[in-house]
């Protein structure tokens, strides 16, 4: 292996020495911990430490890196404790996840690290965000990011970089190939030759280095690095090493040829710029043997800490509370009694634009967001107002803008991101339910996005841009979903979700947009969230519903003359009023839950099982439930006519009445 020190110093050399041990050693006691069960599992980076230790040197400690799983140089050069890392490891209360993630799924912004999920992938877009933030700022820096080449087959993989591309994100991303994704070969994984061939396809510079020559590593990430600080742009490095052990430990590498073992043995990063060290005269064997006491003691020192702490006592109320941001909005009145007369579709513009307004750092993302305003025209002419900065038009890539909100959390922005249609929230399903939900229960770091999700069918638009998806969320701890009805409650319920410093779903239903209207303050207010609203009262007969189920039932009852109905509009879905329910249960004592959703696994069926369980002797009446037909929405208006609850709601409400 050939080393150039260039111009470099003998200390900056003898500190790349020292950061690239610390990690070996580490990893040689951590094995020894596995096998005497002391740590759980563990995924080894031996044979690659320069690269992450490489880059992290090269990199300022204010740029953020968003590592994987075998990269334990990151997090030990940017100076780790390591009484806490081994905490981490152990699943105890003083690492950085409080015991509820392992190895290093984790971050931490006060060492500007932001660490992976095990759906391999998603942190590129994560980056893209953070990048973002940056150039918003005018902020010189530049983000890092890992991936295996085994991930390169993931789809957020291509966003990423596409995204990075077209916006001139200053991002490494840094791809570790070593040849296999777990067992799997590069040969099974993809047809290409190299990675840096794909730089072409993306528009983008692609640079490869030797990943197991520190001295290349750091050098080489140190001038792109400058480069992309004055001309932010992404930039496609391929790292060649190998990994000389198994995926994790109990996967063994029986699948790679002996061969292949001995090639790269010879290669060892820290063997052999040790030699180098030693022939240069930078290093003799007496510093070798201090330096390797000097890392031996902190790391015992780290593990006796460790062992001293006893694992984290569980509470189901910490628990609970630590899946959201702690927040306690103020409710905020209009300035003025002035009012006008808003579309539904109106109102949540509004709500868009004085949010923008209110916050800087607020930025809209989705497809044809800008000049054009959006499918719906809800965002036309944002741009002259607020610039294409704020106002960004997307690649048709739902995932990694999803992520991209994600990663400008962490710089302190909030986002809304547009789903053209609520359907379309599939393909960033991933990033929604296992990135923004959980990264504050995981590590304390909120996700300050709004997505937005135009919903719902009656427009003859069939399966792919007419369902009703909110169950979907229904079940995800982390998330906060609003569903809106009218005017007044779309501007207002908007707003507190963009003041929410936690995740949240916002559906508007699409027919509602330009077929209802009402005059409503035309300052900036809020509404709660999780607080119903009682859109009629009477004493017959209690329908809970949400969305355009309250138009339904205010029509039905209107044509019911004799009948007194209370008509609960939920509002929110996640968190959802349960004080309210209970409310008009006891008054009532014969309730109907509705929606528009399919009723097997909708929401009212969670909805009246809670009414079971908790108002049982209320009831006068079991509690009948209505939803849209078990089938896809389907097109031709008959068809979807019958797969629309409203009729079957009615003939549930007699039913009721008749128990």
């Amino acid at each position: 292996m050939a080393f150039d020190r260039k111009n470099y110093s003998d200390e900056t050399l003898l500190h790349l020495y020292k950061e690239l041990l610390l990690p070996r050693m580490i990893e040689e006691k951590m094995l020894i911990l596995l096998r005497q069960g002391k740590v759980s599992k563990w995924f080894s980076g031996i044979g690659q430490e320069a690269i992450a230790v490489g880059l992290t040197c090269a990199l300022h400690s204010d740029e953020y890196i968003l590592p994987l799983h075998r990269n334990l140089g990151v997090f030990t050069a940017r100076q780790m404790p390591l009484a806490r890392l081994f905490t981490q490891w152990q699943g105890k209360l003083s690492g950085f996840t409080k015991g509820r993630d392992r190895s290093f799924h984790f971050g931490a912004n006060e060492f500007h690290i932001v660490g992976m999920i095990s759906h391999l992938g998603p942190q590129m877009s994560v980056a893209d965000g953070i990048a973002l933030a940056n150039v918003l700022r005018k902020e010189p820096k530049v983000t890092a990011v890992f991936s295996g080449d085994g991930g390169s087959s993931e789809g957020e993989f291509h966003e990423a970089i596409n995204v990075a591309a077209v916006w001139d994100l200053p991002v490494i991303f840094l791809v570790e190939n070593n040849g296999y994704g777990l067992s799997t070969p590069s040969s099974e994984q993809f047809r290409c030759k190299q990675f840096i061939d794909k730089g072409i396809g993306y528009g983008i510079e692609a640079v490869q280095v030797d990943g197991n020559n520190i001295l290349e590593v750091y050098d080489t990430i140190s001038k792109l690095a400058e480069s992309m600080r004055e001309n932010p742009r992404p930039i496609l490095l391929e790292a060649m090493t190998f990994r000389m052990r198994g995926h994790e430990e109990a996967s063994g590498t029986k699948y790679v040829p002996k061969e292949l073992f001995e090639i790269w043995e010879k290669k060892d990063p820290v063997n052999n710029y040790e030699q180098y060290l030693l022939q240069e005269k930078v290093l003799d064997a007496a510093k070798i043997e201090a330096f390797r006491a000097e890392i031996k003691h902190a790391i015992e020192a780290g593990l006796e800490t460790a062992a001293a702490e006893s694992m984290p006592t569980a509470s189901a109320d910490t628990e609970l509370t630590d899946m959201y941001r702690p927040f306690t909005p103020e409710i905020v009145a209009p300035k003025s009694e002035a009012k006008s007369e808003r579309r539904f579709i109106d109102a949540i513009s509004d709500g868009l634009r004085q949010s923008m307004e209110r916050y800087p750092e607020m930025v809209i993302m989705g497809q044809d967001v800008a000049e054009y305003g959006g499918v719906f025209k809800i965002t036309e002419g944002f741009v002259s107002q607020f610039g294409k900065a704020r106002v960004r038009n997307t690649p048709l890539c739902e995932s990694a803008i999803v992520g991209a909100g994600l990663g400008l959390s962490i710089k302190g922005y909030k986002s809304v991101v547009e789903m053209q249609f609520a359907d379309f929230v599939t393909c960033g399903f991933n990033q929604i339910v296992n990135n923004l939900a959980k990264t504050h229960y995981r590590w304390g770091q909120n996700a300050d996005v709004v997505v937005r999700m135009p919903t719902g069918a009656g427009t003859a638009a069939g399966p792919f841009h007419s369902q009703s998806n909110e169950a979907w969320f229904f079940h995800t701890p982390g998330l906060k979903i609003v569903y809106p009805s009218n005017p007044y409650d779309a501007k207002g319920l908007l707003c507190a979700a963009i003041e929410d410093p936690n995740p949240v779903m916002y559906f508007e239903h699409k027919l509602l947009y330009r077929s209802i209207a009402d005059q409503i303050p035309a300052d900036y207010y809020t509404l709660p969230i999780g607080k119903a609203a009682l859109v009629s009262e009477g004493s017959d007969i209690s329908i809970i519903t949400y969305g355009m189920g309250v138009h339904w039932a205010k029509e039905i009852m209107s044509q019911m003359p004799d009948v007194s109905a209370d008509i609960l509009d939920l509002r929110s879905l996640l968190p959802w009023d349960k004080e309210a329910v209970a409310a008009t249960v006891r008054k009532t004592g014969r309730v109907l839950v509705a929606h528009e959703d399919t009723l097997t696994g909708g929401i009212g069926g969670e909805i009246a099982a809670w009414i079971a369980e908790n108002c049982f002797q209320m009831l006068d009446a079991p509690v009948l439930r209505e939803g849209g037909l078990d089938t896809a929405v389907p097109f031709a208006p008959p068809l979807e006519a019958v797969f629309l609850p409203k009729q079957r709601i009615r003939e549930k409400i007699e039913q009721l009445l008749a128990y």
